[in-house]
């Protein structure tokens, strides 16, 4: 059938517009080998958003070697000719991109992939990399001068990794602003126990070893997650409001609780709950083993990890971050402050809350226990620095700050501020500017005054 002039002249017509689009879409370039976190520039990686990962790791106390397979499920960002993973010394056997072998180089922590074809924007793919070794854990001043990340135990190990060591135990975009969903299976020697994120699916003996599935189905940052192996004692069950609970903790330290885990953890996260907004993940619990080398504990997703028993306050501490840290993550590592500040000042809200010091009192006490003159006051908390980024003074001034912040737009204002904001980026990443945009529409007043004095600038400001 034959176009009329006219049809033949609009068929010109889209063909150009069709041709214009195709011809101002940036050509299949290489993906960013960091997202460029001025203090980890060199961690995350551009060009892909991280949906799922499928972890297998098989993990053998004795060599201290782990063998893993991971499954990367992403969405180009761009139309990629290549892009990069984060993995730090292990070897790597075998890529496949899509399931096909895929070329690949390396370049200390970075993998550089150069799948067979284009992975087109907005299109998902699949990236499987075999790899093993023994895992090396991080140390340095960030974490207290501690080692962290994947560290030995005397019956297995135990895994906790902010802020830079996920990939000392699998290949990821090793940034907190990429977060996915998680499966991790674990397989170790029977006998053992394998802990980690989320609710556990299934465990089942294979010949003298026992594989552990546990799923994570909510968004994760990849320093929350853990694959945590020993020797423990196991109790489960609900907390009063229903919330379930799982709790694991090395039989050695049997004699030197101090504190109730279970009964504290059961507590905090429905206490919490009321105050912060709903529980965000399908399981609470605690990971308590022995292992004092690591001279610290972590908001690991659904089970913060601990490295001996602790107190009540570092517990309460903790599974406030499940809120403030791990549900609404950091976009840059710079404003960690809104987890640390927030989960210490959750302690002052505990105490109120048990009715042994009020939070302005709390503030009085942190304020009056240094003096002008110390370095406390000479960190900026909103931009703290790499290597001061866990220093008291981020936590401690972050908590006046909120504090500072109740005092002046009030408690009905400041109580309704807290459940907007992890309602508001729940599961997602937000920033310093977007909690103080949100605290002035809350409260109707201009903030900004308070912010600068308190976390914007150093000096101990006065009262």
């Amino acid at each position: 059938m034959a176009l009329s002039r006219s049809a033949r002249l609009g068929a010109l017509t889209a063909a150009a517009a069709s041709f214009l689009v195709i011809a101002a879409s940036p050509a299949p370039s290489p993906g960013a080998p960091g997202i460029g976190d001025p203090y980890f520039p060199q961690l995350g990686n551009g060009g892909f958003d991280a949906r799922h990962y499928a972890l297998d790791v098989s993990y053998d106390p004795g060599t201290a070697r782990l063998d893993g397979r991971t499954t990367i499920t992403a969405r180009a960002t761009q139309s990629l000719t290549s892009f990069d993973l984060d993995l730090q010394k292990l070897e790597v056997t075998r890529i496949e991109v899509n399931g096909r072998r895929a070329a690949f180089t390396r370049e200390g922590d970075e993998i550089r992939i150069t799948p067979r074809g284009v992975l087109r924007k907005g299109r998902d793919f699949t990236v499987t990399v075999t790899y093993g070794g023994v895992p090396q854990p991080l140390s340095g001043p960030i974490v207290f001068g501690s080692k962290y990340g994947w560290m030995k135990t005397t019956d297995g190990v135990f895994v906790a990794c902010e802020p830079n060591a996920a990939s000392t135990w699998f290949p990821s975009s090793d940034h907190p602003s990429d977060k996915a969903t998680y499966d991790i299976r674990i397989t170790a020697p029977k006998g053992l126990t394998a802990v980690s994120n989320g609710r556990l699916v299934s465990t089942y003996d294979k010949g003298g070893r026992t594989v552990t599935h546990w799923r994570e189905s909510r968004p994760m940052a990849t320093y929350l997650a853990t694959a945590t192996i020993g020797k423990f004692d196991v109790r489960t069950g609900r907390t009063p409001s229903g919330i379930p609970i799982y709790v694991a903790i090395d039989p050695a330290l049997a004699h030197s609780n101090t504190v109730d885990v279970y009964a504290v953890t059961a507590e905090a996260t429905d206490y919490w709950s009321k105050v912060f907004g709903p529980y965000p993940f399908e399981e609470t619990g605690a990971i308590v083993d022995d292992m004092p080398e690591a001279g610290f504990s972590l908001e690991v997703q659904s089970k913060p990890a601990y490295s001996a028993v602790r107190n009540e306050t570092t517990i309460v501490h903790e599974l406030a971050h499940q809120w403030f840290g791990d549900s609404v993550s950091v976009e840059r590592w710079k404003d960690i402050w809104l987890n640390e500040g927030f989960a210490t000042y959750a302690q002052w809200l505990w105490a109120e809350h048990k009715g042994t010091r009020s939070a302005h009192d709390s503030f009085l006490a942190a304020y009056g226990a240094r003096q002008s003159d110390t370095a406390f006051w000479q960190i900026k908390v909103a931009d703290p620095q790499r290597d001061t980024m866990f220093a008291s003074a981020v936590y401690e001034r972050g908590a006046m700050t909120l504090q500072a912040l109740r005092e002046r737009i009030g408690d009905t204002a400041f109580f309704r501020l807290l459940p907007a904001w992890t309602a508001l980026h729940r599961y997602g990443n937000a920033g310093t500017e977007d909690f103080i945009r949100l605290a002035e529409k809350v409260s109707g007043r201009k903030l900004g005054d308070l912010f600068q004095k308190w976390i914007f600038t150093t000096g101990r400001p006065a009262l």
